[in-house]
């Protein structure tokens, strides 16, 4: 089950991307695309950051271009990672 905080980042992010897309680096039609997940155990925060970045590119019909680039933090029991990757048209 998807909870409400996870699904308002994805609304956010795509949102942000959404503007981006819109703005003067249109030209390139080529955005810094990310997802964020969080979860006890960091494999798993890390696993559901990638695949909402995977959404999120799959969701605008760009492509991924380049290497994955991921940083998590850790609070008293959650995990919170973030994943970002260049996607092109």
């Amino acid at each position: 089950m998807i909870s409400a905080s996870k699904l308002a980042t994805s609304a956010v992010s795509a949102l942000l991307l959404a503007a981006a897309l819109s703005g003067p680096a249109n030209a390139a039609k080529c955005v810094r695309a990310g997802g964020e997940g969080s979860n006890v155990l960091p494999d798993v925060a890390k696993f559901m950051a990638n695949a909402a970045l995977a959404n999120s590119i799959s969701g605008l019909g760009m492509k991924a271009k380049g290497p994955i680039s991921t940083s998590c933090k850790t609070n008293l029991l959650l995990t919170t990672c973030v994943s970002r990757q260049r996607a092109c048209k």
